[in-house]
């Protein structure tokens, strides 16, 4: 524990160099870590309310739509609950998601593949945690696609995740894979999560029982982040 909260294992995440993960070796520090200590502003920041978020903010499958149209593609519901390292559920978090149509092709200027781009789907929204740590989103089922980093990988479906948590220390960004995709195992993004376990944490599995019958598959994705030890109070500046 450092400062409340608790250090990163370094042997669950990525190599930051990783050769067979080609951009990598342009991106990688090529200088040891440093470690500081946290300020109130890292332990007390940020905050976010209900009242930022639109009412379809949590829906991708008509929050970009004109008209009565709805994105084209597989309807799914991704669900989850946001966790402490210690299994709490953290409440009042914002949650972003960003990911490709249904065809594989994101609405980005820089986009290269020739899928064609879906008129009713931007790829993002948001959400807030309830008072539990519970989240959802609606969406479509992102398609794999094509990269550039040998002359044949493919990403497979996928959804980034972007949370805050409660403080600046917590965040975390990072990607959800679905069940049953075999493109998992042929990633080279994937390869570099040194372990089997580690993988395995960030593939959603079918959930029959959140369905909805003639309408949505549900994929459930529980997250855990970094936590603190307790709430920093007024009264205990450092929290601990």
């Amino acid at each position: 524990m450092t400062n409340g909260y608790v250090n990163r294992d370094r042997r669950w995440h990525p190599a930051a160099l990783t050769p067979d993960y080609k951009t990598s070796v342009a991106r990688g520090p090529r200088q040891a870590p440093l470690s500081f200590p946290t300020t109130l502003v890292e332990e007390t920041g940020p905050v976010f309310g209900h009242e930022m978020l639109g009412r379809h903010d949590n829906d991708l499958i008509v929050n970009f739509a004109t008209g009565d149209g709805m994105a084209i593609g597989p309807r799914i519901i991704v669900h989850g609950q946001l966790r402490d390292e210690f299994g709490r559920g953290v409440p009042n978090t914002l949650i972003e998601v960003w990911q490709a149509n249904a065809g594989g092709r994101y609405r980005h200027k820089k986009e290269s593949y020739l899928a064609p781009l879906d008129p009713n789907f931007g790829g993002c929204g948001r959400c807030m945690t309830d008072a539990q740590g519970f989240y959802e989103f609606r969406t479509i089922m992102p398609g794999p696609y094509p990269w550039p980093n040998t002359m044949n990988d493919w990403r497979p479906a996928h959804i980034h995740f972007s949370i805050f948590g409660q403080a600046f220390a917590q965040r975390l960004i990072t990607q959800m894979y679905f069940e049953g995709d075999p493109l998992i195992w042929r990633c080279p993004i994937v390869d570099t999560i040194p372990t089997r376990e580690g993988i395995e944490s960030l593939v959603a599995p079918l959930d029959m029982a959140r369905t909805v019958p003639m309408d949505a598959r549900a994929y459930k994705f529980d997250i855990t982040l970094r936590g603190r030890r307790q709430t920093l109070f007024e009264n205990r500046m450092e929290g601990l």
